[in-house]
């Protein structure tokens, strides 16, 4: 079953205005269904998964690259022949005007776009393609909350939720054993276990490298460099505090958040979606999936994302800012179906901060089944409605 997905115009747009363009993101997200069932039957594909198109691709790149003539062509999983791009840049210099020749894929965000940005700076468009945003595949139900959190948005086990439990594990041991390896010489994938799992219990919370550090048995340093490798594979992201001064966002400590949620579950050992969400995670699990539908927003629109969180030296918190242009707009995530005076104060206290620069409105998104007004000019949204209303905000 093909679910069409929402990158659709923002691709099609980008075709129209670059020689070539990158769609990337995680492994098994669909981004090889997606080209090849939109674009498969007219343009040529290769995949370099395939040793022999690949051992053909680095030892004569120009023989491989004019089997194509002038077609279009896909070339899948660019990451396994860095050595084509400089290739390409020479093909697409020699008719910068000609748009929408080679249409790449690649899984491995880390050493993949540092190889794209020498050879093709300003040469091409870049997109992401994660897991289903609930806007793509939004199967309702009974419990369709508690779905969406156990089964996750990986194509997969979101569309066979009969094959969720044995796809993640496969999936995150050959994340461990394969993709680690790749991004970063990890040695003791024992211990990188360990801090994937830890990191897993740490989903929503401040990213301590100090508490990871001693609870895992290796360096901060180490730690560090882990959670570069947890970024590039999009397993995670890490959500950085909000300030006006621009260098404090950078240096104050960010929060961790799991990408998909069922990678949560599996990692921390929950026994299905409506324990999951009753249980000590649950308000985590439901803000990280919230975070990571404004991060899909952004992804879907060829954006980036803009997000942050925000405390004061009170210890109030908002759990996500989105900036749009000079907007910024407070959202508070809470895993209820009674919104009260106490989950607006937070917004309230962030307007008031930073006055003409937030927007007058703020949200909370929570387990309600209609929008409901608040006090001070909030609002209280389902959190079904979010990532649309987010997405006709963008």
């Amino acid at each position: 079953m093909y679910v069409p997905r929402l990158l659709l115009p923002t691709l099609k747009e980008a075709l129209r205005s670059f020689p070539a363009v990158l769609v990337t993101g995680p492994r098994q997200a669909g981004k090889t269904t997606f080209l090849v069932k939109e674009y498969g039957e007219k343009n040529a594909y290769v995949s370099f998964d395939d040793p022999l198109e690949r051992d053909f691709a680095i030892n004569d790149p120009n023989g491989f690259l004019d089997r194509f003539g002038e077609k279009s062509v896909i070339l899948d999983e660019i990451q396994y022949v860095p050595e084509i791009l400089s290739y390409l840049k020479i093909r697409i210099d020699r008719d910068r005007r000609k748009s929408g020749k080679w249409l790449l894929t690649g899984s491995q965000q880390f050493q993949l776009m540092k190889n794209v940005s020498e050879s093709l700076a300003g040469r091409i468009a870049i997109l992401e393609l994660l897991p289903f945003s609930i806007l793509e595949n939004s199967q309702r139900g009974p419990n369709w909350l508690e779905a969406v959190i156990w089964n996750g948005g990986y194509p997969e086990p979101s569309l066979s939720p009969q094959k969720r439990d044995l796809w993640i594990r496969s999936y995150i041991q050959t994340y461990i054993e394969r993709d680690v390896r790749q991004l970063q010489n990890v040695r003791d994938l024992r211990a990188f276990e360990l801090f994937l799992s830890l990191s897993a219990a740490h989903h929503g919370q401040a990213f301590n490298t100090a508490v990871l550090s001693r609870q895992s048995g290796v360096t901060v340093p180490t730690i560090k460099a882990w959670a570069g490798v947890l970024e590039a594979s999009y397993l995670c992201l890490l959500l950085p505090s909000f300030f006006r001064n621009f260098g404090k966002r950078v240096v104050k400590t960010p929060k961790l958040y799991f990408i998909d949620p069922a990678i949560v579950c599996a990692l921390t050992r929950q026994p299905d979606g409506p324990s999951a969400l009753a249980g000590s995670m649950g308000g985590a699990l439901f803000e990280g999936f919230v975070v990571s539908e404004a991060f899909k927003a952004f992804s879907l629109k060829g954006k980036r994302a803009d997000l942050y969180f925000w405390r004061s030296h009170e210890g109030l918190e908002v759990d996500l800012i989105i900036q749009i242009g000079t907007r910024l707009i407070p959202v508070e995530i809470k895993l209820t179906s009674t919104p009260s005076l106490k989950h607006v104060e937070p917004l309230n206290k962030f307007k008031k901060l930073t006055g003409a620069e937030a927007d007058s409105q703020g949200l909370l998104v929570c387990r309600i089944e209609k929008p409901i007004d608040l006090p001070s000019n909030n609002r209280a949204i389902p959190w079904h409605e979010f990532p649309e209303w987010l997405s006709s905000t963008l």
